[in-house]
């Protein structure tokens, strides 16, 4: 409304620029027009002073302290900040890879636990951010109903998984079948507890602000629990599922800080003002690569490609099959300008190379976005990073913000594209049925294989 009288057209009847009045239309037309648009520029003035002013009262959160190790300190000591930063992110860095590299070679339930606690240590930093910033409000009982409800997700999400993929399992424990017969039961009771809780701690003097921390404990489960289970989902599927999405963000952060370190020069985004167009498309081309080659070295292992499953008889998981056709050599025509360059006619690939293209290509142009949400997050405030947990990295969901965004790509993309019948699954559920559902199904299956031809029909005597 402001807008328009700076451009002459006047709030009343005589006002400079401003159209005559139709015939029929009285004076007290305009006069009404004119509270109306008053009214409508006090409630903007009036929102637009609470939400400055409740930026303003945003408390600053104390820096979090250099937890550096003394040897690396003294070791950098002569060099200058940014040099002494890029050393110790490095150092950092390559020591992150190797436990890694440890952790996957001790199999897939060690990539589960570590998936778990990287879930818990990233919602935690996030709810301590929350808490530090509303801490002198003396909230009751945040803490405590924040962590239970994670406690109540995680329950559900992991009861999910254990009836999915342990159905053998369960089958032999009395006990665990009441648990997994009646698990959402359970787990929507155990939930709709720490909800009663929730109402009844409300104090008159804080209703929004504990509404507030309702919420935001709420988004925290959503980006962390939900994102994890995914993880989980997609490890299942094959290692190499887990390995490239996660390796080809961690390769793309890499790149892109190298490139950006040495030739960066122009700005890619305000919300992350170290990010430069240098280093993302720098980032880019390296991830693709890296994620081609990578997909062609782990396609040729069944450690890798083959589904993860728990095997009662051994009581552990294995990764024993024969690969399906995704990971099996293909031989593809070239396009003509290919042609030209690689002065070949055909190449071998496994088709999974085709597709960890999607993969890097998603991991390399949308998985920053993740990054640059939690700049802004982190910008609102007032925060440097989420923790100090990794020094010259800050804290766990400052490593990992690009890698939830890719957990939820991937579930999507192997669901859309990939996925078909698992025999391994539906026998699972089978064996769960009772003996008379079981012999149903034999019969109907048998006839079935009979009218197609696969089984002779048996002769009666």
């Amino acid at each position: 409304m402001l807008e328009l009288r700076h451009r002459g057209v006047g709030p009343g009847p005589g006002g400079a620029g401003a159209p005559p009045p139709p015939e029929g239309v009285a004076a007290g037309g305009d006069h009404e027009a004119e509270s109306t648009s008053d009214k409508e520029t006090d409630i903007d003035d009036r929102y637009g002073d609470l939400d400055s002013r409740a930026d303003s009262e945003i408390p600053e959160i104390p820096p979090s302290s250099d937890r550096t190790p003394e040897i690396l300190k003294k070791a950098l000591s002569g060099l200058s900040s940014r040099w002494k930063n890029w050393w110790i992110r490095g150092i950092l860095t390559l020591t992150m890879i190797s436990l890694f590299f440890l952790i996957i070679y001790m199999g897939s339930f060690m990539l589960m636990l570590l998936v778990l606690g990287i879930q818990v240590k990233c919602f935690h930093e996030i709810i301590t951010i929350g808490y530090r910033v509303y801490r002198s409000y003396d909230l009751p009982w945040f803490r405590t109903l924040s962590w239970y409800f994670l406690l109540c997700v995680n329950y559900f999400f992991y009861g999910e998984t254990v009836a999915d993929y342990f159905a053998t399992f369960v089958q032999r424990e009395e006990q665990l079948q009441f648990l997994i017969r009646y698990h959402r039961f359970i787990s929507f009771a155990l939930y709709l507890a720490g909800f009663c809780m929730f109402v009844l701690s409300l104090v008159k003097k804080h209703y929004r602000l504990q509404f507030y921390m309702f919420a935001w404990t709420h988004v925290t489960l959503l980006i962390t629990v939900t994102q994890s289970h995914l993880v989980i989902q997609n490890l299942f599927e094959g290692m190499i599922w887990f390995l490239v999405p996660i390796s080809s963000v961690i390769c793309n952060d890499i790149t892109a800080y190298l490139f950006g370190f040495f030739f960066g020069r122009t700005p890619l985004i305000k919300l992350s003002p170290k990010k430069t167009w240098e280093g993302f498309i720098g980032g880019f081309f390296s991830t693709v690569v890296f994620g081609f080659i990578a997909a062609y070295v782990l396609s040729k292992y069944q450690y890798f490609v083959c589904p993860v499953e728990y095997r009662s008889d051994v009581n552990s998981f294995v990764t024993e099959c024969e690969p399906s056709e995704l990971f099996q050599l293909q031989s593809y025509s070239l396009p003509p300008f290919l042609k030209a360059v690689l002065r070949r006619e055909r190449v071998n690939l496994y088709p999974f190379q085709i597709h960890s293209i999607a993969l890097s290509t998603f991991a390399s142009l949308i998985g920053p976005f993740g990054g640059f949400f939690a700049s802004g997050f982190k910008r609102a405030f007032k925060i440097k990073d989420f923790a100090n947990t990794i020094p010259g990295h800050g804290g766990i969901m400052d490593r990992f913000d690009c890698q939830y965004l890719m957990a939820t790509f991937v579930h999507v993309y192997i669901t859309s594209f990939i996925r078909g019948p698992n025999p391994s699954k539906v026998l699972q559920q089978l064996l769960v049925l009772q003996p008379e559902q079981q012999l149903n199904i034999y019969k109907t299956l048998k006839m079935h294989l009979i009218e197609k031809g696969i089984l002779q029909p048996t002769l009666k005597v």
